[in-house]
């Protein structure tokens, strides 16, 4: 059977802890997208373990599988498998031999190439992922298979690095210096094919993932980042450049879309919005860290919006997991979430940070939009006409901060009744069934209601 665990807003949505909270019945966690730009950090165990690019359930002694559909950067997979051995485990993680290689040329371009865009940047992370699948898009990428053959290898450098180094300098007369250097990449990359194949790490990731379903193990296929952020479904160009809708699960691991289907597909929600980068976010609160003083959670709603925001971003932690920047924050957008059910056809839904919310007198939801004078409940197909969106708002009465470790050991009753009201409503607008209510960062501070395995 197959679990797969979808961002269902714009990422940041604690999509990692979902994965280690059903870990324990989970035989392989295999992601199908993204690379190192995907933060996420699990909790086990009283450790703290932040991830960019090697699978969540890896922590918890799962085999980790980077699909067909990641982008790699070797330097920092390593750098992160040696880093898990270091603090005492042994994490054993396949990657697909069809996964595209993030090179140290498309990580100088992705920072060069976003600063020219102003504007229009993405606000990504400059670690090489938008440059590598436009590579990979104009079949001119390098894969990982590809490092297992020197001779091949060398082919595909001769070929491609030339017209990165005249890009580079040519078109945005930068400097040029190792990054562009096919005899410096081929000896590095080679030899990262090299622990490769002596650590007997690559697979036909497909193949390997319908193997084991065919013996009966359960897998977890777990995406990056959130619907909203979608290349094909998400706020253009305010993307990231895969597909991190469950549509991508299929494509990116080389399982069929019947055998996806006939599994779970889990939302993932936190209980208010949060993003990082650019773009129109209609039930945005103001502020930023460091510009207003601290927010006094007695004052409730009739506080000013940017203490409000300051607030909730140092209660929920929301700053970066790869790059520590503050997220923008807001209250939770319906429209957007109509959007993610119905481009994954969630049979499930976690919600988490509901604990983050506790103390305010007043929590607003984004019920609908107003767009020319009419009103309407999910997003409209373009960027833009987002951005004119106004959102209309409900209110809820808000919850008393309790002891949430107590909630979770005695269940969703446990969960203070006028959190289960704002609950309830987003379970009955998404029509899908509440699995899991995250009330702390750790995995045992989770009230769990539904088990997708069982």
């Amino acid at each position: 059977m197959t679990v797969t665990i979808v961002g269902s807003q714009l990422g940041d949505e604690g999509k990692g802890g979902v994965v280690d909270l059903y870990g324990d019945a989970a035989d392989v966690v295999a992601r199908y997208q993204g690379g190192d730009n995907a933060g996420h950090t699990v909790v086990h165990d009283g450790e703290k373990y932040k991830l960019s690019l090697v699978p969540s359930g890896a922590v918890r002694g799962k085999v980790g599988v980077l699909g067909n559909g990641c982008v790699v950067n070797p330097e920092t997979l390593f750098e992160e498998i040696d880093a898990l051995r270091d603090r005492g485990l042994d994490p054993d993680v396949r990657v697909a031999e069809r996964a595209h290689v993030i090179l140290p040329y498309h990580r100088v371009l992705d920072g060069i190439e976003e600063d020219e865009k102003a504007d229009l940047a993405a606000g990504t992370t400059k670690r090489g992922i938008g440059p590598t699948y436009e590579d990979k898009a104009g079949r001119r990428g390098i894969r990982v298979g590809d490092l297992l053959d020197p001779e091949v290898l060398r082919e595909r450098l001769e070929y491609v690095v030339p017209q990165k180094r005249a890009l580079a300098e040519d078109v945005f007369e930068a400097d040029v210096g190792e990054a562009f250097d096919v005899e410096h990449l081929f000896e590095t990359y080679r030899e990262y094919g090299e622990r490769l194949a002596e650590e007997d790490m690559t697979v036909d990731c497909g193949t390997y993932l319908q193997e084991r379903i065919d013996a009966d193990d359960n897998v977890m296929l777990e995406g990056a980042q959130g619907t909203s952020i979608d290349i094909d479904h998400g706020i253009y160009p305010y993307v990231t450049s895969s597909n991190p809708t469950a549509g991508g699960a299929t494509v990116g691991t080389g399982l069929g879309p019947t055998v996806v289907g006939r599994g779970e597909v889990i939302g993932i929600v936190k209980a208010y919005l949060s993003r990082v980068g650019t773009g129109p976010l209609p039930t945005e609160l103001g502020g930023v860290e460091g510009q207003t003083p601290e927010y006094d959670s007695e004052a409730g709603a009739g506080a000013d919006e940017e203490d409000l925001a300051t607030y909730i971003r140092d209660e929920g932690g929301e700053y970066g997991t790869v790059t520590g920047r503050p997220r923008r924050v807001g209250w939770l957008d319906m429209p957007m979430l109509r959007h993610a059910a119905r481009a994954n056809g969630f049979t499930g839904l976690a919600i988490n940070h509901v604990d983050v919310l506790a103390g305010l007198d007043e929590v607003k939801v984004g019920h609908s939009y107003e767009l020319d004078g009419e009103e309407i409940e999910t997003m409209p197909p373009t960027t833009e006409k987002w951005g004119d969106c106004k959102a209309t708002f409900r209110s809820f009465d808000g919850w008393p901060e309790v002891d949430w470790d107590e909630v979770a050991a005695e269940g969703y009753e446990a969960i203070p009744e006028n959190a289960r009201t704002y609950l309830e409503y987003v379970a009955d607008e998404l029509d899908a069934s509440i699995y899991a209510v995250g009330v702390g960062p750790g995995r045992e501070e989770t009230v769990v209601v539904e088990n997708p395995y069982e």
